[in-house]
């Protein structure tokens, strides 16, 4: 009963968010009318109209380590100033099992991504753009000694079916503030009416400090995305996509298809909402990823059905590197499912009588393999 009524104000307070966002209230309107809330100010990151939603997280929204923690005088986020520590293989360790919730968590997940994409259905012919809400569904803090950080997982949340899972992202403080500089350096015009919250030289792991910087987090992506400049960002791009993409290709690498099934997946999905599968490269290598794994997984029509998606995004590109390999998949999955394969091998054949490719060509998980991601 309790965790139900914690559900309940989390989706009423995300819905009254959402349709200020669907108002079409831009970074500067916001700011303008809550400028307590926008500022994040070192004092007071989270004002008396947000006491409401810190009190849910207090109370159980997010997940924080025992007390004993709090005290703690090491913030290694503080100190990071180089490349991500994390490289790809990183996350096969148990960290990865920490960022999926628990089965009350997710019956709770769908309950409220059901609400807000029920009124992202509602709201679709309204005249304000629709953007995408972003939440702070858990706070895990991460002991690996000799360092130490807070990871926060959030969903992305937009239009879409009711069953629809959220996709998912796990960041630390230390990626949110390189997206910051990053974007600071290159845009310095629309940055300026983007908050961002300061560094702390004590008590970074108190739940007070966590909680206040999951809303700000949560504000600063939503202001992002407000931004058309800022929102096609190659920077913005590579914070939501990039990691998940590298995590896929490691797992995959080493054999751990199930695994890099749902990062490749989750990859797709971010990719669908944040509107970046126009641009051809990272679908495709995602829609690889995926076909890979089906088929690994003797899933035959799933994989079939990514290279028919991929092949639909290549479209004429004769010359593009994936081409010969998707078409080469295809042929084999539609012959194994007894399904018409006379185009493709058609255009297989075209292919290697011009010389565009060899024969047989290279295969979909080889090039996924050497795909260097940057």
């Amino acid at each position: 009963m309790h965790r139900g009524t914690q559900e309940g104000a989390m989706a009423s307070r995300l819905l009254h968010r959402l349709r200020h966002a669907l108002a079409g209230d831009g970074p500067g309107e916001a700011a303008a009318a809550r400028p307590e809330a926008e500022q994040f100010p070192e004092s007071s990151e989270l004002e008396d109209d947000d006491a409401e939603g810190l009190s849910s997280r207090l109370s159980g929204t997010l997940s924080f380590t025992s007390a004993e923690d709090d005290e703690d005088d090491e913030d290694e986020d503080d100190e990071e100033t180089g490349p991500d520590p994390l490289p790809p293989g990183d996350w096969t360790s148990g960290e990865d099992a920490e960022r999926s919730p628990p089965p009350d968590g997710q019956r709770g997940g769908q309950l409220l991504a059901r609400q807000l994409q029920d009124f992202w259905k509602k709201s679709r012919n309204t005249l304000a753009p629709q953007r995408l809400l972003f939440e702070v569904t858990s706070a895990t803090v991460v002991k690996d000694p000799p360092s130490k950080y807070v990871l926060y997982t959030l969903a992305v949340i937009g239009p879409g079916p009711p069953d629809r899972q959220p996709a998912q992202i796990s960041r630390r403080y230390s990626d949110f503030e390189r997206l910051h500089r990053n974007l600071q350096r290159q845009f310095r015009g629309p940055m300026t009416a983007i908050s961002f919250p300061r560094k702390r030289l004590r008590r970074n792991f108190t739940a007070e400090t966590i909680a206040r910087r999951s809303r700000a987090f949560e504000q600063f992506l939503g202001h992002l995305q407000a931004v058309p400049e800022l929102r096609h960002a190659p920077d913005l791009q590579d914070f939501f996509v990039l990691p998940e993409l590298r995590r896929a290709q490691s797992l995959t690498c080493t054999g751990l298809y199930r695994e890099a099934l749902a990062l490749w997946a989750n990859a797709w999905q971010l990719q669908a909402q944040l509107g970046t599968l126009s641009g051809p490269d990272r679908p495709l290598l995602t829609l690889a990823g995926l076909a890979v794994c089906h088929q690994e997984l003797e899933n035959p029509g799933e994989a079939r059905a990514c290279c028919e998606k991929a092949l639909q995004l290549l479209g004429d590109k004769s010359l593009h590197p994936l081409l010969a390999p998707f078409l080469e998949a295809h042929v084999r999955l539609s012959w194994h499912l007894g399904l018409d394969k006379r185009q493709s091998e058609a255009r297989l054949q075209t292919l290697q009588e011009a010389g565009l490719t060899p024969t047989p060509p290279p295969s979909l998980k080889e090039l996924l393999i050497k795909e260097v991601l940057d």
